[in-house]
């Protein structure tokens, strides 16, 4: 790990000033990506800004048709959470899916979505959620966000501060995961909402999408035998060492089936 300065801020404002003074600095959250890939030389920040102790950013609230979440809660809050659960289970029970329970301890949503991992979980529910992203300079519709591998539309020292999704009719996450990192080989998220289906795929390709043959069918009716004869084309997946493309769409479908079983259930 190289030398770098650390800055523990204590309000947004103080955030975004540090962030402006310092010639490369990175916003340090739950840290697990930063972190590790320091440790490993591959970053070189020459500042540290530490946002956790930052409680503007930590709120759960359930306003009409909207609940949102702030960029600093834990995935282990989400999972938890009351107001989550009852609002949207599909999201909390995503959360309660990712990694193991020190990663769920620690790791944000903001965090999470800012780094745009391509085998995240969270990304998967904000495309399909259509959530808004709020930053510290915009709102930022979840469809523009996600440009591609590691990238997003964040802009130079902006902060997210917090994630407001529609609440569905129903939803469910269905995940496929790595035995050791937990991270989705592949993993859909479906929801339902009364303007009809939409189905986000994570890990199978370089960035997030929307699966919008399946649904399509889904909107016509909402039945895992809905999607019998619809097939992902495997041509732009991930072709790797732990699962080739052609088992990567094979497995959308699966994930797709269990999903919308599971958001059924919850009706």
């Amino acid at each position: 790990m190289y030398a770098f300065n650390y800055h523990r801020a204590e309000t947004l404002d103080q955030a975004q000033d540090l962030l402006a003074h310092y010639d490369d600095p990175k916003i340090l959250a739950g840290g697990h990506t930063l972190l590790p890939t320091m440790k490993q030389r591959l970053a070189n920040p020459s500042d540290l800004v530490d946002i956790a102790a930052i409680s503007a950013l930590k709120d759960i609230q359930h306003v009409g048709s909207m609940l949102s979440i702030g960029a600093l809660e834990t995935h282990a809050h989400v999972a938890t959470s009351p107001i989550v659960q009852q609002a949207i289970p599909g999201l909390a029970a995503l959360a309660g899916q990712i990694g193991d329970p020190h990663v769920r301890n620690r790791g944000t949503l903001g965090g999470s979505i800012a780094n745009n991992d391509p085998a995240a979980d969270y990304p998967a529910a904000c495309l399909a959620l259509s959530a808004l992203i709020h930053t510290t300079r915009r709102h930022i519709k979840a469809q523009d966000f996600f440009i591609d591998l590691f990238e997003t539309a964040l802009e130079e020292h902006e902060i997210i501060t917090r994630v407001e999704f529609p609440v569905p009719e129903t939803s469910a996450y269905a995940k496929f995961p790595n035995p050791a990192s937990r991270y989705a080989l592949v993993g859909v998220y479906v929801a339902k909402t009364r303007n009809g289906v939409d189905v986000a795929v994570t890990g199978a390709g370089p960035v997030v999408f929307l699966a919008t043959d399946l649904a399509e069918a889904l909107t016509r009716s909402f039945m895992p035998g809905a999607l019998d004869g619809v097939s992902i084309n495997p041509e732009q997946l991930n072709d790797d060492l732990h699962a080739s493309a052609a088992y990567r769409a094979h497995l959308i479908g699966i994930m797709t089936r269990q999903a919308v079983t599971t958001a059924l259930a919850r009706v």
